[in-house]
């Protein structure tokens, strides 16, 4: 009977089973995600030689032509040592780990989710995923609420592979691509694209990239030779929050 649960176990069945529990769903890039990982044994007993998790999201990347979807490790952490899981036994695992500050948002097509996987010698790696909502900090709501104030509205989020001048240490950035619908900037521009560059440190470098509407001789022209895109760079902390908005639209009148 042993050979037999050896056999199964080696292709799934039977085997040990995973469940990771986290203390909440929703955080914000930087904070402590607790929890706890649930292994239940199963007909055998088994060597578990790791348990990791690992931060992940997707992004779209252009080859040919064409975009598609990729998945990406945007952190990866160990959990605990090398032990064995008996025959129907429970086991739980506490874990903490730092979001990393890069992670992107929950918001339009962008998903976030924590992978459970356990290292199985001699089976099949049970795992285990969990979704989480990455939602803005103090900073980025701040921007987020001066861009709207200036009468933009979101169009649409997406994580796209970046060039490398534009790269931090993933080969992706988050864009959030808005639209003039009232205020000072409808009829001016076509869009607006921000992009977070977060340091950690206290300090939030935000990518703007400003898409001119044409106007008259010039503007058709730096169209038509495509240089009617201005990438502008600023850095905040958060003794800018209270001029935020005044700031943010100085940026974009000066290259709009």
């Amino acid at each position: 009977m042993s050979f037999f649960n050896k056999v199964f176990a080696s292709v799934g069945i039977g085997s040990a089973t995973v469940d990771t529990k986290l203390e909440k769903e929703t955080y914000m890039p930087g904070e402590t995600i607790n929890g706890v990982v649930e292994i239940k044994g199963g007909k055998i007993d088994q060597q578990v030689d790791d348990i990791y998790l690992s931060v992940n999201t997707t992004y779209l990347r252009e080859s040919d032509d064409r975009k598609y979807s990729v998945t990406a490790t945007i952190d990866r952490f160990r959990v605990t040592a090398p032990f064995t899981i008996r025959v129907n036994e429970r086991k739980e695992v506490p874990f903490s780990f730092q979001l990393p500050y890069d992670t992107p948002l929950s918001i339009g097509r962008s998903k976030i989710w924590v992978s459970t996987g356990l290292d199985i010698k001699g089976g099949v790696d049970p795992s285990d995923k969990d979704y989480l909502k990455v939602v803005p900090n103090p900073l980025m709501t701040a921007v987020f609420n001066a861009v709207d104030q200036l009468g933009f509205r979101i169009r649409e989020a997406d994580c796209e592979e970046a060039p490398r001048r534009l790269r931090g240490r993933l080969p992706f950035v988050q864009e959030f691509e808005f639209v003039p619908t009232s205020g000072p900037f409808r009829g001016k521009l076509d869009e607006l694209e921000v992009v977070f560059l977060p340091s950690g440190n206290g300090e939030l470098d935000i990518m703007f990239q400003v898409d001119r509407r044409a106007r008259g001789l010039a503007g058709l022209f730096s169209e038509a030779i495509g240089t009617d895109e201005t990438n502008v760079r600023l850095s905040i902390t958060n003794q800018d929050m209270p001029y935020l908005q005044q700031k943010i639209q100085s940026v974009i009148e000066r290259y709009s």
